[in-house]
């Protein structure tokens, strides 16, 4: 069953502003929602910073949750303000480009966001991804922990097209179109995994394999000081 997102957020906002009044900084989605990507599995990515959040104030968020339609899709980020002000700057840099503003206004956090931010950003994404492709490989040699490392990779992605054109962009479509081939075929490939429920060991292998190829050519980039 398909969801109105419009029709749950407003009823989420209503909740949430029902018992958190003025205390509210801010609200937004983020996610395949936010990006107009949504299919019947994705989850509702909410976001919600309040003045400050105590261990009572995350209890009586869980509740307004369990009360609205869909629980079990709901998820997303709530923090207090200032502690979201003194977060890791390269996770700000996404956290700001992905955020569909409800209520509210993140552009303060531009002010915390500078150049070697997003490049930090793309060098710890890259290292992340090496890290999961590598133990997948060895390990786990799971279908879903490669899709997933392919979904991880889309933000490090919109982090490079960002680094080097200055342009940020939600949707897997257009981004394509800010990126360098190599770039692109690691998002193609993502988006044709995600549509297979089975591929066969030779696939698996292939598609580590340019994962892995990938994240290592990013690391090494990164590290290098003319890539600033």
């Amino acid at each position: 069953m398909s969801i109105n997102i419009d029709a749950w957020i407003n009823e989420y906002q209503k909740a949430v502003e029902n018992k958190f009044g003025n205390r509210i900084w801010f609200i937004g989605l983020q996610g395949s929602y936010g990006r107009g990507e949504a299919t019947e599995q994705s989850d509702i990515d909410m976001v919600l910073i309040l003045d400050n959040i105590s261990i009572e104030d995350l209890k009586a968020y869980s509740d307004i949750l369990d009360t609205l339609p869909e629980r079990s899709k709901a998820c997303g980020f709530i923090s207090g303000k200032e502690e979201l002000f003194s977060w890791e700057p390269s996770d700000l840099f996404q956290f700001y480009y992905d955020t569909v503003p409800i209520k509210g206004s993140l552009d303060i956090l531009l002010n915390y966001i500078q150049r070697d931010d997003i490049r930090r950003a793309i060098h710890i994404g890259a290292c992340n991804v090496y890290h999961i492709c590598v133990h997948n490989l060895v390990h786990e040699k799971s279908l879903d922990i490669l899709k997933a490392i392919y979904k991880s990779a889309v933000f490090i992605l919109q982090a490079i097209a960002f680094y080097e054109t200055g342009k940020y962009e939600r949707q897997k479509s257009t981004l394509q179109s800010l990126l360098k081939p190599k770039d692109q075929n690691i998002l193609q490939s993502g988006i044709e995994l995600k549509e297979k429920d089975q591929i066969s060991k030779e696939e698996f292998d292939k598609l580590s394999e340019l994962m892995l190829k990938w994240a290592s050519k990013w690391i090494q980039r990164c590290k290098k000081a003319e890539y600033c």
